[in-house]
């Protein structure tokens, strides 16, 4: 099976937000290589550290909000 990794990220930045504290951080509680893509795009800090936990950027956290929308809320 082949997966889309572009789908997958999509759907780890919209749940970094369901970790979501101290305004912009989110814990780092996923796949590593997809926290390192996503740091690549720009959308969350560097994920490689001692700290517990990544910042989103304005753009990620934005993207990451319309994201959480549309693949996880129910009609209506």
């Amino acid at each position: 099976m082949t997966l889309d990794e572009d789908r997958i990220d999509d759907a780890v930045l919209a749940l970094l937000l369901l970790g979501l504290h101290e305004g912009d951080r989110a814990w780092k509680s996923f796949d590593w290589n997809a926290l390192a893509r996503l740091h690549a795009r720009g959308l969350i800090s560097d994920p490689v550290g001692r700290a517990k936990s990544v910042a989103f950027t304005p753009e990620g956290k934005a993207l990451a909000e319309a994201l959480l929308a549309s693949l996880f809320s129910r009609p209506g």
